[in-house]
């Protein structure tokens, strides 16, 4: 059994070498961003009137306005009756190749949502050099922690190939192992003992042969999507596997019985197990939003028509699937919502992101749909912003997730305070990633620019 401190001291390993490589590559130069309105998230507070001075892609000063000398030569934000909030980490993304077309448009968005962190959940060759390059700014775009490729059904042929490929996967530098569905027991058994002796976490589905509680008793860093949570609160005569519930057990959910909802959650938080609701993608397939109103989404703009078709085609495939019916979903929802509010009120540990890009989740802008779905779930405004700031920061072991000296200047500033609406975590004026400064002028004229 893996406690959250245990975990957050295994990833801090994986981490180092880009926490601390940030500070000698960054801009030489200062930046100064003058009389802004700081949200710390060490508390649930706004310290007015503040210098922040940032070089060499750290927070070197911070002060009042008026005791804070300004470097010269710095190149100066203007921060009036705005707030600076550190960066946002999108905990579950899918990331192109580093030669595809794509990878600059994606990076743009994120970086123009506030996005200065991504875990990359369907890993390849490509992202190793491209997490150094990132790192040294060789390569636009947020610091990348990436998987290597994803170990399952049809990749894994037996306990001894599972076990090897982890080797394989901790030899070639990549931090940490997905899983997807169709592992048998002795597979995923052989492959999370092989993980936690390397001190590599192990991410994403719970095969129908585990099940969450074990999958969580073996050690699992992250559950994504909320996987298996609905077939593990199935009643007690029933086939925990849940039998076929269609998308994340969407058909099961007028099976659940909602005392089981403590029991899960108690074992979880023993575990030290995190989760990744992913909640924006679920209500994206299984709500009431039409197709027309999620294909005419702002967002939409960026993507090519005939992904937003694709997308829309899913969306008609479960509104078409057997058994599946606008109520059955909108009582998913409300279990899932219950579920991430019991978590985190039991303390279990909640990480932001939205998996993108899937179904009308565009890159960055889905994150923003996430914040808003964890606050219809229960959370304040400022507790959604945890799930991407200081819990990524624990969880990670990293040096980001909070405004104070000496931690690295990855930032966004914004428009209008978050913490009175989780919307306004959206009115962004500029990021600061590894210390450089962007306004999100500049990043959408680039993106303007992509073909």
């Amino acid at each position: 059994m893996i406690t959250r401190s245990r975990m957050s001291r295994t990833l801090t390993l994986l981490v180092a070498s880009w926490t601390f490589g940030a500070v000698s590559v960054a801009t030489a130069a200062e930046t100064v961003f003058l009389n802004v309105n700081i949200v710390p998230m060490t508390s649930e507070s706004v310290l007015a009137g503040q210098t922040v001075v940032v070089a060499d892609g750290v927070i070197v000063a911070i002060g009042d306005v008026d005791r804070v000398p300004l470097p010269k030569g710095a190149q100066i934000v203007d921060g009036t009756d705005r707030f600076l909030l550190p960066g946002l980490a999108e905990m579950h993304a899918h990331v192109p190749d580093a030669a595809s077309q794509d990878l600059e448009r994606d990076f743009l968005l994120f970086a123009a949502n506030g996005i200065s962190i991504i875990r990359g959940m369907l890993g390849q060759p490509s992202h190793l050099q491209l997490r150094q390059a990132l790192l040294s700014n060789e390569r636009f775009g947020p610091r990348l922690i990436t998987s290597g490729p994803s170990l399952n059904g049809n990749s894994v042929s037996g306990a001894a190939d599972g076990e090897r490929q982890v080797r394989e996967q901790h030899a070639r530098g990549y931090d940490f192992i997905k899983i997807h569905a169709g592992l048998s027991a002795n597979e995923f058994a052989a492959i999370a003992a092989t993980a936690t002796e390397l001190g590599m976490p192990v991410a994403g589905h719970v095969p129908e042969s585990v099940g969450v509680e074990n999958a969580v008793d073996a050690g699992m860093a992250t559950i994504d999507h909320l996987d298996g949570y609905i077939a593990a609160m199935m009643p007690a005569n029933s086939d925990q596997s849940g039998g076929y519930g269609g998308f994340f057990d969407v058909l099961l959910a007028d099976q659940v019985v909602e005392l089981r909802i403590a029991e899960i959650v108690r074992h979880t938080v023993a575990a030290g197990t995190w989760n990744v609701p992913t909640q924006s993608l679920f209500e994206n397939l299984v709500g009431d939003t039409s197709i027309a109103e999620l294909s005419s989404r702002f967002e939409m703009r960026f993507m090519p028509d005939a992904t937003v078709l694709q997308w829309a085609r899913a969306k008609q495939a479960q509104l078409d699937e057997r058994g599946f019916n606008a109520r059955i979903g909108a009582r998913a929802i409300e279990i899932r919502r219950k579920l991430i509010l019991a978590l985190h009120d039991a303390g279990a540990g909640l990480l932001l992101g939205s998996d993108a890009p899937q179904v009308f989740n565009v890159p960055g802008y889905s994150l923003h749909h996430e914040l808003r779905a964890l606050v219809a779930a229960g959370l304040t405004p400022f507790e959604a912003l945890q799930s991407g700031t200081t819990a990524v920061a624990e969880f990670l072991g990293s040096n980001g997730g909070i405004i104070a000296v000496g931690r690295d200047a990855d930032l966004v500033l914004l428009d209008a305070n978050p913490l009175d609406d989780i919307r306004n975590a959206q009115r962004i004026h500029g990021v600061a990633l590894r210390g450089r400064w962007y306004t999100v002028a500049e990043l959408h004229k680039r993106l303007a620019q992509i073909p």
